[in-house]
């Protein structure tokens, strides 16, 4: 049974690992604020699936102290990846690892092979709506589903290898709907299509998903964007079809009212993940002479309101 590392318990990370461990996986956890508290108290989740504690954690504060794990979880935000060479366990490439790399945005996981070249890179997109309300503290509200895939420098397709399918095997029997794509940058783009909208709107109004879409105008405006990120991904490569847009609108309507992340990091003032979600992308079409003009609006938004953050003007 492989063992796993969580690098970011926050709502991502708490989640998941803590299915991990529920499933009787070894699951250790790199803690920084809610270190004292998890390791006093344990891990507890709120789930619309039903609600558990797990009152003994495996929990670190320094990655030195972390015992080798077959796979490394990262469930940073994007803003937070370059503090990984300092956290990232000493004991990273001396046996074959995995870091999975749980983000929101574009071409993160070419930084992560930079910094662990010895290691196998997966990709993974959380379509799930959870967020940390408390220290060790997670309430999952909605949603599960994961995406993962091998990374393969250029973009170029990875198929679907053992290691994949065992790691996509074990978050299943934790409960974990999982599909596995040979095509990561084709998932990564198809995930865009709902967090460029989304993410970036909820922060710019201070709305949460069902303010965004019980007005016709802004609900217009979050299918512009869309679709406007479709091109983007279509100049790249990646086919995306209207269908997709319309069922993304059409899930998002029936989903509870969701605080997007960027929303809730905007509140706490803390960083955008402006460069990942929007800046990543727009360079990419960009360097294929497609412009997005309303998203590249959105984005100017966003760097401002993290420089106004920076600053502690508001």
């Amino acid at each position: 049974m492989r063992s796993y590392m969580i690098i970011g318990c926050g709502g991502i990370g708490g989640y998941y690992g803590g299915l991990l461990q529920r499933a009787g996986h070894k699951t250790c956890f790199l803690l920084r604020s809610d270190y004292a508290h998890v390791r006093r108290h344990g891990l507890q989740i709120r789930s619309k699936n039903g609600d558990f504690l797990l009152k003994r954690v495996q929990a670190y504060a320094r990655p030195e102290s972390v015992p080798p794990c077959d796979v490394v979880v990262v469930a940073l935000k994007a803003t937070e990846n370059h503090r990984l060479p300092e956290l990232l366990p000493p004991w990273i490439g001396d046996k074959p690892s995995t870091i999975v790399l749980l983000q929101n945005g574009l071409n993160q996981e070419a930084r992560i092979a930079a910094q662990a070249p010895r290691c196998r890179i997966v990709g993974g997109l959380c379509f799930v709506c959870s967020n940390k309300i408390g220290p060790g503290l997670v309430h999952h509200l909605d949603y599960g589903r994961m995406v993962l895939a091998d990374y393969r420098p250029a973009g170029c397709q990875a198929g679907l290898s053992r290691a994949l399918r065992g790691i996509a095997a074990d978050f299943e029997k934790a409960g974990v709907p999982v599909q596995c794509v040979p095509d990561l940058a084709g998932a990564r783009w198809h995930k865009l299509i709902w967090n460029v909208p989304f993410n970036g709107l909820s922060a710019v109004l201070r709305a949460d998903t069902r303010q965004l879409l019980d007005m016709p105008e802004t609900a217009a405006l979050c299918r512009t964007l869309m679709l406007e990120t479709a091109r983007g991904a279509r100049a790249c490569g990646v086919p995306v079809q209207r269908a997709f847009v319309d069922k993304m609108m059409a899930d998002t309507a029936v989903m509870k009212p969701y605080a997007t992340s960027m929303l809730l990091d905007l509140k706490r003032k803390r960083p955008l993940e402006a460069e990942a979600i929007y800046g990543e992308p727009l360079r990419e079409a960009a360097r294929r002479g497609c412009r997005l003009p309303r998203t590249e609006f959105l984005y100017r938004q966003l760097t401002w309101l993290n420089r106004k953050t920076r600053r502690a003007e508001f």
